[in-house]
C-alpha cells in the first residue's frame, strides 16, 4: 500500500536581517518536471526577502499541485533550497471484482488516467466516485480497496479492488401521519416497493434518492387531487441497515382538512369574450372533491379554446379562496390577455439528416405567428412524438423588439430504422413468425417505409408500404400498400383463401378531433381448396375474383391516448363502395363507438376503467352483385369472446354422402349481411400483480348476425338435391361473459380472455379460452 505523505516540513530559519534577500532558489530532486516549472508554483521568489508566511504559502502551492509526495524548503546562506519528491506517474489502471459495472463505465467516472501523474488525494476522490456509481446500481454495500504497485523508473499500476456485493433492497415503506388513507392505498401510490420475491423484473424495490423525491411529489400530486389543499410532505427519509443490506424508507406528512368545492365562476377582462358565454366550458360540478390537477386541465382547456378561436393571447388563471371552517373552495377563472408576442426567427439545431422543413411544418408556429408558453410545450411534445430525436428541447431568446421572440428547436437524432424478427401464438394463425424492416425517416424526410411478413401454421401475409405523412407539404396524409395474404382456414372453414393487391390512403385532419381517411383497394381473389363435401354455398364461391373498392372512414376521437384510454370516446362512420371497375357489386357501411370512464375518484387510482363500445354494420347488392360470403361480416373471436372467430349466425352443414353421413362434420360458416355488437368491460389493477405489468378486465359482450347473403339459395325443398337449410339466421342477441388479463411480460404482450357464453345459438361454435402472445426481438 502506497505510504501517507509526510508532514511538511520547514527547517527552522533564524529570522534574517531584513536587508538580507534571498539570492537565488535551488530546486533539487525533480526529474520529470521542469525548474522553471516549480519556480511558477512558488509564492517566493529570488530578491523577495526571507519571510516565514511567503515560505509557508509556497509550500502549501506546491503540495497542491498535487505532483509531489514530499517537499522540504531549507536556507543555505542567502540561497533557498527546495528539495522535492516527485509523486510517479500511473502506468495502468485496472478494475478487479466488478461485474454489473463495466470497466468502461468506470473509466469515465474516474479522474485518474494513464500517464497521468499519482496522488493519494486523487485516488481516494475515485474510490468514492467508484462507490457512486454501484450506490447508482442500489449496491450500497459495495466496498472499493485501491492497491498500489510500484514498477521501476518511478510508475506505478493503479488496481481498485471491488467486492460488489448484493443490491441493497427496500425492506420496509412506513407512512406517518395519514389518517384518509391507509399506508396499503398510499404504497399503490409511490414508485418505491417492498422487496418482494415476485419483482424480479422490476427495479421498484432498490433504493435511489431521485426515487424518493419523486415519490414525495407523487404523494402530494395524490392528496391534492382529493382534495387535501393544505397536505405537506415534512420528511422523505431512507435509512440504511447497520449490515447495509437494506433501506428503511419514511415518508412523514400533514395531511391537513378535506376540501369541497363550492361556488365557481368565470371573470373576463378580454375583449368580446363576456364571463356568461364562458361558464358552460366548466366541466367541474358542485359538491365535488377539489381536484388540482382536474382544475388546471380545465383551465388549459379553456384557453386552447379560445386561442383556437382567435385569442392567440388569451390566458386563463384558476384562482382558489380556502374556507377552512365549512371546508370548502371557491374556484374563480380568471380570464385575460396575457402579452403580445410574435415569433420572429425560428431556428433548427442538431439534425444531421432530418429535413428543417420536416421539423419545422410540425410546429404549431411560424415566422410572424403569435407566440404564447403553450406553443414552446406543444412543440416539444409533438417533436418528440415523431420519434426521430433522442432529446427535443425548446428555448426562446429575446428578440429584436420587446414583443418579438426568437425560437430554437434543439434535437439529438436516432436510429430510425429498425428490423424486427419475431414469434408466438395466436388463437387466429397458430403458432406464427414475422419480419419486418422498416425506415421511419427515410432519407430525413419524414416518409415511413418497410416491409412486414408473417408466416404461420394458418396464414402467410407480405406486405410493402409507404407512408407519407405530409403529402405535398399539406396536411394530408398519404401512402401505398402492396400485400399478398394466404389464409388456411381447414381448422374451422372449408376452403382457403388468397388475396394479392395494392391499396392506395389518404387522410387529413379537420382539428384535434376530427379526422378522415380514403382508401382505394384492387385486389386479386382465389377461393381453393374446398372439400368435396363442403356445403353448396362454399363450393359456389370456388374460383377468381377482382374487388375495385373505394372506403372512407371518418373519425372523432377525444380520448385522453390511443392505447390503453383512460378516458375520452371515439365514434368511427365508415362505409365501402365495390364496383369501381372489377365483378364485385356492393355497399358495406359500418359505425363503431368507444366510450371511457375513468373510476379515478371513487377508486382513488388511475388503474380502474370502465369502457363501452358499440358497433353496427350492413352490405347490400347493387347492380347484380356476386354476393360473394368472403365480404360478408362474422361475428366470434375477438369481436364476441367466449365464440370461434366467425362461430355466431348463418351457418350450413356439409353435403351428406352416399351413406348420408357428411365427410367432415363441421358446419361451414357464412357470415351475414347485418351485423351489431355492443361491449361493457372494467379494467382493474390485480393486486401484489401490478408491478410484474400485469392487468386484469372483466367483460360482458354482445352480438348479433343475420342475412343470408350468398351466391345461390338452396334452402327451399323445390332446390333438392342440393336442399342445404341455413341456421341461425337470427338477429336474437348472443351474449357472453368473462375475464383476461393483459401481461406486458419481458417476453411481449400477453392476452388471455376467458370467455363464457351466457346465451348462444344451437348451433354457435364456442371458445372457452382464447389467448395470444408475440414479441420482436
Amino acid at each position: 500500500m502506497e505510504q501517507q505523505p509526510q508532514e511538511p516540513q520547514v527547517e527552522a530559519i533564524k529570522p534574517p536581517p531584513l536587508e538580507d534577500p534571498i539570492e537565488a532558489v535551488d530546486i533539487k530532486g525533480n526529474s520529470r518536471i521542469e525548474t522553471s516549472t516549480i519556480l511558477s508554483y512558488m509564492v517566493v521568489q529570488p530578491g523577495d526577502r526571507f519571510n516565514q508566511d511567503l515560505l509557508d504559502r509556497s509550500l502549501k502551492t506546491l503540495y497542491a499541485t498535487g505532483l509531489f509526495h514530499d517537499v522540504t524548503l531549507k536556507r543555505v546562506g542567502n540561497v533557498l533550497e527546495v528539495h522535492v519528491v516527485e509523486n510517479p506517474i500511473v502506468n495502468r489502471i485496472v478494475f478487479e471484482g466488478n461485474h454489473s459495472a463495466k470497466d468502461e463505465d468506470l473509466t469515465k467516472v474516474i479522474s485518474l488516467r494513464p500517464r497521468a501523474v499519482y496522488s493519494p488525494q486523487g485516488i481516494s476522490a475515485d474510490r468514492q466516485k467508484i462507490l457512486g456509481v454501484y450506490a447508482e446500481k442500489a449496491r450500497y454495500a459495495a466496498t472499493v480497496t485501491p492497491q498500489i504497485i510500484r514498477l521501476a523508473h518511478n510508475r506505478v499500476d493503479v488496481i481498485f479492488h471491488i467486492n460488489e456485493a448484493q443490491k441493497t433492497l427496500i425492506k420496509k415503506v412506513t407512512f406517518v401521519g395519514n389518517r384518509a388513507f391507509s399506508s396499503a392505498r398510499l404504497a399503490g401510490v409511490v414508485s418505491s416497493k417492498e422487496t418482494a420475491w415476485y419483482r424480479f423484473f422490476a427495479s421498484s424495490d432498490q433504493y435511489n434518492p431521485e426515487r424518493i423525491k419523486y415519490d414525495a411529489e407523487l404523494l402530494h400530486r395524490f392528496y391534492l387531487k382529493n382534495g387535501f389543499v393544505d397536505f405537506q410532505i415534512k420528511n422523505a427519509t431512507g435509512e440504511l441497515s447497520a449490515d447495509r443490506k437494506s433501506f428503511y424508507i419514511t415518508y412523514t406528512m400533514e395531511e391537513g382538512p378535506r376540501y369541497r368545492l363550492n361556488k365557481m365562476d368565470v371573470r373576463s377582462s378580454l375583449r368580446h369574450v363576456s364571463a356568461e358565454s364562458m361558464r358552460k366550458y366548466i366541466s367541474l360540478f358542485h359538491g365535488q372533491w377539489y381536484d388540482g390537477s382536474a382544475i388546471q386541465h380545465n383551465a388549459t382547456d379553456m384557453q386552447e379554446m379560445l386561442q383556437g378561436k382567435g385569442y392567440p393571447f388569451a390566458m386563463v388563471h384558476p384562482e382558489i379562496a380556502r374556507n377552512p371552517e365549512k371546508r370548502t373552495v371557491n374556484l374563480l377563472f380568471d380570464i385575460s390577455e396575457g402579452p403580445r408576442m410574435y415569433v420572429e426567427r425560428i431556428d433548427i439545431n442538431g439534425n444531421t439528416i432530418t429535413e428543417d422543413k420536416v421539423i419545422r411544418r410540425q410546429l404549431p408556429m411560424a415566422e410572424g405567428d403569435p407566440y404564447t408558453p403553450l406553443d414552446r410545450k406543444y412543440s416539444k411534445l409533438i417533436l418528440e412524438d415523431l420519434g426521430f430525436f433522442k432529446t427535443v428541447s425548446i428555448d426562446q431568446t429575446p428578440g429584436s423588439a420587446p414583443d418579438k421572440v426568437n425560437i430554437s428547436a434543439d434535437v439529438v437524432e436516432k436510429p430510425t430504422g429498425e428490423f424486427s424478427l419475431g414469434g408466438g401464438y395466436s388463437t387466429d394463425a397458430g403458432v406464427l413468425g414475422n419480419l419486418g424492416l422498416k425506415q421511419h425517416n427515410l432519407l430525413g424526410t419524414g416518409i415511413d417505409a418497410g416491409f412486414t411478413g408473417t408466416a404461420a401454421y394458418y396464414e402467410d401475409q407480405a406486405d410493402i408500404s409507404l407512408t407519407d405523412p405530409y403529402f405535398l407539404n399539406r396536411n394530408l396524409v398519404a401512402g401505398i400498400d402492396i400485400f399478398g395474404i394466404q389464409n388456411r382456414y381447414m381448422t374451422y372453414q372449408s376452403y382457403s383463401e388468397g388475396r394479392y393487391g395494392i391499396t392506395l390512403r389518404m387522410g387529413y385532419s379537420y382539428n384535434n378531433h376530427l379526422s378522415q381517411s380514403w382508401s382505394y383497394t384492387l385486389t386479386d381473389r382465389q377461393i381453393g381448396d374446398t372439400w368435396s363435401d363442403s356445403s353448396y354455398y362454399v363450393q359456389d364461391q370456388n374460383g377468381w375474383s377482382l374487388l375495385s373498392q373505394l372506403s372512407t372512414t371518418l373519425t372523432y376521437d377525444t380520448r385522453d391516448r390511443r392505447q390503453q384510454p383512460h378516458k375520452g370516446f371515439v365514434v368511427r362512420v365508415g362505409g365501402d363502395f365495390a364496383g369501381i371497375g372489377g365483378n364485385e357489386r356492393y355497399l358495406r357501411g359500418k359505425v363503431d363507438a368507444a366510450y371511457y370512464i375513468p373510476l379515478d375518484s371513487i377508486m382513488g387510482n388511475h388503474d380502474w376503467t370502465v369502457s363501452f363500445r358499440a358497433g353496427a354494420g350492413d352490405i347490400m347488392n347493387w347492380g347484380g352483385g356476386r354476393s360473394d360470403i368472403i365480404d360478408n361480416f362474422y361475428l366470434g373471436g375477438n369481436s364476441l369472446r367466449g365464440f370461434m372467430d366467425g362461430g355466431v349466425g348463418p351457418r350450413s352443414y356439409a353435403i351428406p354422402a352416399r351413406d348420408g353421413n357428411p365427410m367432415h362434420s363441421q358446419q361451414d360458416f357464412l357470415g351475414g349481411r347485418f351485423m351489431y355488437t355492443a361491449s361493457a368491460q372494467v379494467d382493474f389493477p390485480i393486486p401484489f400483480a401490478s408491478a410484474m405489468g400485469i392487468k386484469g378486465r372483466y367483460f360482458v359482450d354482445m352480438g348479433g348476425l343475420d342475412g343470408l347473403r350468398v351466391r345461390r339459395r338452396y334452402t327451399s325443398m323445390k332446390d333438392w338435391p342440393k336442399y342445404t337449410p341455413v341456421y341461425d339466421d337470427t338477429l336474437t342477441p348472443v351474449v357472453s361473459t368473462g375475464v383476461g388479463i393483459a401481461w406486458k411480460s419481458p417476453f411481449g404482450l400477453v392476452n388471455i380472455d376467458l370467455g363464457v357464453p351466457l346465451h348462444k345459438g344451437t348451433n354457435d361454435r364456442t371458445q372457452l379460452l382464447r389467448f395470444g402472445f408475440g414479441q420482436q426481438f
